[in-house]
């Protein structure tokens, strides 16, 4: 991928061609890998692409999930406001609900501030949540939508999940749009099943991709350490750019990005990065480490183009 920073019109780049999931590299700790997922036998070793969402800029967000006081909150926000972060990342923080104005009003602006959840309408009676338009008069512009947590603890099912973009994306907040597979998932070589029903409730529900980047991440990877390969998360990518194409439009199926999220952290992102499909990541517990986040935005570095 390209990193550029002209119009949408004008981003084409030759993306490389990656290793298929079975070959020796590429063989992960799961001993029972989706034998189903493969490339088709009709994609050529590299293609043209517009770059990704009209901006050509990697996308990391950091998930801070139910963690923090206002002590570590405070020394966390200092070490991202002095961190030196490329210039080609939209960076964005997601906070618990109860620290998003104290991270808002310290926190440098070079850096976005996104909810982990929204309501599903208009706020009112409804006891606990946060609605869309709270989260902008406190100067929200991002959420986190149908991540794994909310899906398998809280029990928020595909179609109210796609109704809660929809609503985010009208009132004008971007979304982040998680999907991904549970392990037992991906064993019984449920992957692409799992994850194309996860997009088809945001594609049946949403009125426009505009505002929206795809975390895809697998939950058999998140907070365990255990990290999809490169190989692994590139094949889950294309698969995904493929799906849009198909049931979407060959616009959205390039510009969107799709970021991976999984236990990454410092010593695995640049690899990761240097994945044609792979335009970012979202972060969890090395969010939480400020010094590390900022490695993770910088492996932007990593992303090369082929010749």
């Amino acid at each position: 991928m390209a990193m550029v920073s002209t119009s949408c019109s004008q981003l084409t780049v030759l993306r490389r061609s990656c290793l298929k999931l079975d070959s020796p590299q590429s063989q992960s700790f799961i001993p029972n890998i989706n034998s189903n997922i493969r490339f088709s036998s009709s994609r050529k070793a590299s293609r043209t692409v517009i770059a990704m969402a009209g901006t050509g800029k990697f996308f990391v967000g950091g998930n801070w999930k139910c963690n923090g006081t206002k002590e570590s909150i405070t020394k966390l926000v200092s070490d991202l406001n002095s961190a030196t972060l490329e210039p080609d990342v939209d960076v964005v923080v997601a906070p618990p609900f109860v620290y998003i104005d104290q991270v808002k009003n310290s926190l440098t602006e070079r850096i976005d501030i996104s909810a982990q959840n929204s309501w599903v309408q208009k706020g009112g009676a409804f006891t606990g949540e946060i609605s869309v338009e709270q989260l902008k008069d406190i100067g929200c512009n991002w959420v986190v939508l149908g991540h794994s947590e909310r899906r398998h603890i809280i029990g928020e099912d595909n179609q109210f999940i796609g109704k809660k973009a929809a609503y985010a994306l009208i009132e004008g907040l971007g979304v982040i749009a998680c999907i991904g597979e549970l392990l037992q998932e991906r064993e019984a070589g449920k992957t692409f099943e799992v994850c194309y029903q996860q997009l088809k409730a945001f594609a049946d529900a949403v009125p426009s991709w505009d505002n929206i980047v795809i975390a895809y991440e697998p939950v058999w990877a998140i907070g365990t350490g255990k990290v999809a390969t490169p190989q692994q998360a590139q094949e889950v990518h294309i698969a995904v750019r493929d799906w849009l194409k198909k049931n979407v439009s060959d616009e959205v199926a390039s510009k969107t990005r799709i970021i991976y999220g999984g236990s990454v952290n410092g010593s695995n992102c640049a690899e990761l990065a240097k994945q044609e499909d792979i335009d970012g990541f979202l972060v969890g517990g090395a969010s939480l480490k400020g010094p590390e986040f900022a490695t993770i935005v910088n492996s932007v570095t990593s992303k090369k183009v082929a010749a």
